[in-house]
């Protein structure tokens, strides 16, 4: 829900959809799976007023008084893109909708187009459920990030996903299964069209593997996925920073990704060295970017239990990583049921030079409380100094 003047970020983005359409043509069977689905003909619900906001206190109020609508009441933090006629395109995690929603109130993904002429509407498909909709298994979709390439007429959206699991009711009884790939067509001036989703890999919620792409940066034509791990037995609260390399059009041919041993470029993954340990560690999901040839990690060290917004900065994406003193406290409370999470770096989001504006989700562990006051659950955004 936010106007984002962005270039180079669009630059990056634009790389990573270039990512997307390699892993779509050189993608092999047994690796990939690939659900195809047609056109989901979605259309947009009522038109709200939307004026871009200037500053990081008047994104706050916006995100904090924006109405309500049947198809989206809270959501965890988005990721947006802009399209060639203007519009600005927002995906989104597990999202609330309200009670006399005609379809499914609880769904893992949605999507917003917020229009400059000061419009926003949400995207429903069809069916009433989530805009990327869940395997046939129950297994749905999480959005990390998104780019779109402009075609004559339309344009082509990829979304990076995360495939997760229910295991139970309560609302931290998921699994994450590992990395999907969904692809939109854009007509301009229309609604979304989803053209195929497709699941990277086998399933498998082993937290010591580490989740390759938890944050993900570009540099020419080397993409860098940094993993993040911790023990399966749940030991520690934080998780380990892992770093591999790899050409963009290589991207599925793991025989030539390279880990980082704390050396060398290297052939063995289990030989990645932990960047960052997992004791006082990172969030499972971070941003990592570069400025002035500066490498920056941004994360909550120790994600749900600890308190602190952390910055690491390194010379190069292998590190070392150095963490700065706290920049900001935004600790969960046990008490109150409250979750402060995943903060993530906006780069270019009213960009300043020697800071960077950093947005956090906000939860709280009864899903009853959530569903009666789901204003709790939308995000916040605070500006920080950079190290």
């Amino acid at each position: 829900m936010v106007w984002v003047n962005r270039v180079r970020r669009r630059v990056r983005l634009f790389a990573l959809f270039s990512l997307l359409i390699a892993v779509t043509a050189i993608a092999t069977a047994g690796l990939v799976t690939e659900r195809e689905t047609g056109t989901h003909d979605p259309y947009s619900l009522e038109c709200l007023p939307f004026h871009p906001p200037s500053s990081v206190a008047a994104l706050n109020r916006m995100v904090a008084t924006y109405r309500s609508v049947p198809g989206f009441v809270g959501a965890d933090v988005g990721a947006d893109v802009t399209l060639q006629d203007e519009r600005s395109i927002w995906v989104f995690g597990d999202t609330i909708r309200t009670p006399d929603f005609e379809g499914q109130r609880f769904v893992r993904n949605s999507m917003l187009l917020l229009r400059r002429t000061g419009c926003s509407s949400v995207v429903i498909p069809a069916d009433h459920g989530a805009v990327i909709p869940d395997r046939a298994d129950g297994v749905g979709y999480w959005p990390m990030d998104l780019a779109a390439v402009h075609r004559d007429g339309y344009d082509l959206v990829g979304v990076t996903l995360q495939r997760v699991h229910t295991t139970g009711a309560g609302i931290f009884d998921f699994e994450i299964l590992g990395p999907a790939l969904a692809l939109f067509r854009v007509p301009v001036g229309r609604t979304p069209e989803l053209l195929f989703v497709r699941d990277l890999g086998k399933d498998d919620p082993d937290p010591e593997r580490p989740m390759w792409g938890a944050a993900v940066e570009t540099n020419g034509d080397d993409l860098y996925l940094y993993g993040t791990s911790r023990p399966r037995d749940n030991s520690t609260f934080g998780w380990s920073l892992r770093v591999a390399r790899v050409r963009i059009l290589d991207l599925l041919d793991h025989r030539k990704w390279r880990y980082w041993d704390g050396a060398h470029w290297q052939l063995r993954p289990g030989r990645a060295a932990a960047l960052i340990p997992a004791i006082g560690g990172v969030s499972e999901v971070l941003s990592v970017f570069q400025r002035n040839g500066s490498w920056y990690a941004v994360s909550k060290r120790d994600e749900f239990l600890g308190t602190d917004l952390v910055i690491w900065k390194a010379p190069a994406p292998t590190g070392p990583f150095v963490a700065s003193a706290p920049l900001a406290k935004i600790p969960s409370n046990s008490e109150g049921g409250l979750l402060r999470y995943m903060p993530l770096a906006h780069p270019d989001l009213l960009p300043a030079v020697d800071s960077v504006v950093v947005s956090y989700s906000r939860n709280v562990a009864d899903l009853q409380r959530l569903l009666k006051d789901p204003d709790l659950y939308r995000p916040r955004f605070l500006q920080v100094p950079l190290p």
